[in-house]
């Protein structure tokens, strides 16, 4: 009994000793980049290593400053640029870029673009983006998507979501040009959420809208590019309107966007307060300088044109759809180059959905085309865009204590931009989704 009493004794002496000692740091991973680009300036750095603690970076050094411990877990990207985590700040993560026919508006039910937003969210993921703002889709799937995302249970990018649209009787985001006894119907109920006529119906939509999840209000400020009998640079809510809208949203923490190709729109937004401008196609001067004078985001979608004039047209894009892209298109180009010249904030946002998802890296070639150099295109879809969504303490440069969203290309983007568009390596919160240009 005394040589039991002994042992009992001694197990529990070593067992507390054991359980004073600092535990062994788990997860530990050493990312080794040949080219490191953090996005806190310009500056690139060469031979650096990033120390990834689970989701989050821990340090980040040249590789003669952070010694790696034998045995230890290690990427190596010697051969690459390493980047942070792309942005893009402007997706329908629910829409398909192959299905223009107007058929689809009555066929699909709301369970179809739940199950496209799975398959895009990946394709997202995988092209590097490791954020997004979904400014309009299904309601609520992007709320959905963002909770299923965070729980893990999907993979994709983080999800700032918006709810639907919110939209004008007869304008850009509703059922136009059929009979009155057509109508689609969507739950919750589209009316209740998305169309809005006056000054109280529109602080009750953004504060419904609040209610069920959304991190961001998308108003549609003027007549659009892909809708029926409205006109793009036609104003579609009142400034009094627009200002309740942006007063609602940011008295309830939220942030604001508006969609609007018009010039007086585009003002209007900007004066009653919105935090940034989607398309911004038909700007004036005035509407610049009042971006400008206000710090309001321009999140300009200059690559889709492309897309719009081509393949679209193949998949059912009608007539007036097209002409309308190609009076808008080229236009937003050019004052694209003369927002940015001027000295207009700019965030990267390219409305994937209306081209295929997983191509958003193709306008990085026309913002350097239209008067960024490389350096400042990237910064648009990182420390800007991480700034606009309201991110900038979690993602956007790669320092300490942000998340470890770690993207990788073999070329210099910095020199040739469209390197982007082959990502060959992405981490996301410390979990490496795609390596050796092979999603995991």
């Amino acid at each position: 009994m005394k040589k039991l009493f002994l042992f009992l004794f001694a197990f529990s002496l070593s067992c507390l000793a054991q359980s004073n000692e600092t535990p062994a740091r788990q997860n530990i991973t050493y990312i080794k980049a040949g080219r490191l680009f953090d996005a806190t300036s310009d500056s690139v750095r060469t031979n650096a290593v990033i120390v990834v603690d689970g989701d989050k970076i821990q340090k980040i050094g040249s590789a003669g400053e952070i010694p790696i411990p034998a045995g230890a877990e290690v990427i190596d990207l010697s051969a690459d640029t390493v980047l942070p985590g792309l942005i893009d700040c402007h997706t329908h993560l629910g829409a398909r870029a192959d299905r223009y026919n107007p058929i689809y508006d009555f066929r699909d039910t709301p369970f179809d673009s739940a199950f496209a937003a799975v398959v895009n969210a990946r394709k997202t993921l995988d092209a590097g983006f490791t954020s997004v703002r979904d400014v309009g889709s299904a309601p609520f799937l992007a709320v959905d998507l963002r909770n299923s995302i965070n729980d893990g249970y999907l993979p994709g990018p983080r999800v700032v979501a918006s709810g639907p649209a919110i939209s004008i009787t007869g304008g850009h985001g509703d059922l136009n040009s059929y009979s009155p006894q057509t109508s689609v119907w969507m739950f919750p109920n589209e009316k209740d959420f998305a169309i809005v006529d006056g000054i109280e119906q529109m602080q009750h939509t953004v504060r419904a809208q609040v209610k069920y999840g959304v991190d961001v209000i998308k108003v549609l400020a003027s007549g659009g590019v892909l809708s029926k009998g409205d006109s793009p640079g036609a104003p579609q809510f009142t400034f009094d309107e627009l200002k309740m809208a942006a007063d609602t949203a940011h008295q309830a923490g939220r942030k604001i966007a508006a969609h609007a190709h018009g010039a007086q729109s585009i003002k209007d937004a900007i004066r009653a307060g919105f935090d940034s401008i989607e398309h911004a196609s038909l700007v004036d001067d005035e509407g610049i300088a009042l971006a400008k004078q206000h710090g309001t985001y321009f999140v300009m979608d200059i690559y889709n044109d492309d897309y719009l004039l081509g393949n679209a047209i193949k998949f059912g894009l009608e007539p007036e759809n097209v002409e309308k892209e190609r009076k808008v298109g080229r236009t937003q180009r050019e004052n694209f180059a003369k927002a940015f010249k001027a000295g207009v904030k700019m965030a990267f946002g390219t409305d994937a959905g209306v081209y295929p998802h997983g191509d958003n890296a193709k306008q990085f070639f026309y913002m350097v085309k239209f008067g960024m150099t490389p350096a400042q295109a990237i910064h648009a879809a990182t420390s800007s865009a991480a700034d606009l969504i309201g991110r900038s303490s979690e993602v956007g440069t790669l320092v300490p204590g942000k998340y470890a969203d770690i993207v990788a290309v073999k070329g210099d983007p910095l020199s040739d931009v469209t390197a982007l568009e082959h990502m060959d390596f992405v981490m996301k919160g410390g979990i490496v989704y795609k390596s050796g240009g092979v999603a995991k």
